[in-house]
C-alpha cells in the first residue's frame, strides 16, 4: 500500500485468473466472508469483510475507489458489534473464499482467492506492487491464468452482485 498525493492508502494490484493451484502446503489461510453495502454501478464500494485465521477473527470495513490497477483504500478494524450491525444490510452481496497467502520467488506476497457457494471454481489470486512501474514490469509465474485486472467483472463487488463474469 503506498499514499497519493492526499495521503490516502493507493493500493496497486494485478488480479490474475489461476491455470493451476500451487502447493498449499504451509501457507497461511483464512475463511472470508465479505459483504457490499454499495450496489455495482456505484463508483466507490464499501465493504465489510470478516476473515477467520487460526489465529482469531478479524472485522473490517473498507472504502475503495474505482479504478482497476491502483485505487484509493481506507481500511479499518471494526467491532462484533459494528459488523453485526451493517451485516444484513449486505444481503444479496456477499462472496465467501478462502484465502491463502503466499510469497513469490522474487519475494512479491500473493493472496490466492478459492471461491465458495455461487462462485465455487472461480480462483483468483492478486500481487500487490510498491508502484504502478513495479506492477508493469512483473512477470507472472506459469500457474497464473488471464491477467483480469482490467476487467471489472472479476472486481470482488461485481462479483457479489452480479455473479461470474460472462468474458
Amino acid at each position: 500500500m503506498t499514499a497519493s498525493e492526499d495521503n490516502m492508502p493507493v493500493e496497486i494490484e494485478r488480479k490474475f485468473l489461476v491455470d493451476r493451484l500451487p502447493d498449499l502446503a504451509g501457507l497461511e489461510a483464512a475463511d472470508v466472508s465479505q459483504g457490499y453495502l454499495t450496489g455495482a454501478e456505484d463508483s466507490v464500494e464499501i465493504r465489510l469483510r470478516k476473515k477467520i485465521k487460526a489465529s482469531g477473527t478479524s472485522l473490517f470495513m473498507t472504502l475503495k475507489s474505482d479504478g482497476e490497477l491502483a485505487r484509493r483504500e481506507i481500511e479499518v478494524a471494526i467491532s462484533e458489534e459494528q459488523f453485526g450491525s451493517f451485516w444484513p444490510a449486505t444481503s444479496g452481496c456477499r462472496v465467501e473464499k478462502t484465502r491463502y497467502v503466499g510469497e513469490l520467488e522474487d519475494g512479491l506476497r500473493y493472496e490466492l482467492d478459492i471461491f465458495h457457494g455461487a462462485l465455487k471454481g472461480l480462483l483468483l489470486v492478486e500481487v500487490e506492487f510498491a508502484s504502478r512501474q513495479a506492477a508493469k514490469a512483473f512477470v507472472a509465474p506459469d500457474w497464473f491464468g488471464k491477467d483480469v485486472t482490467g476487467n471489472k467483472g472479476y472486481k470482488n463487488k461485481a462479483l457479489a452482485v452480479k455473479g461470474f463474469p460472462s468474458g
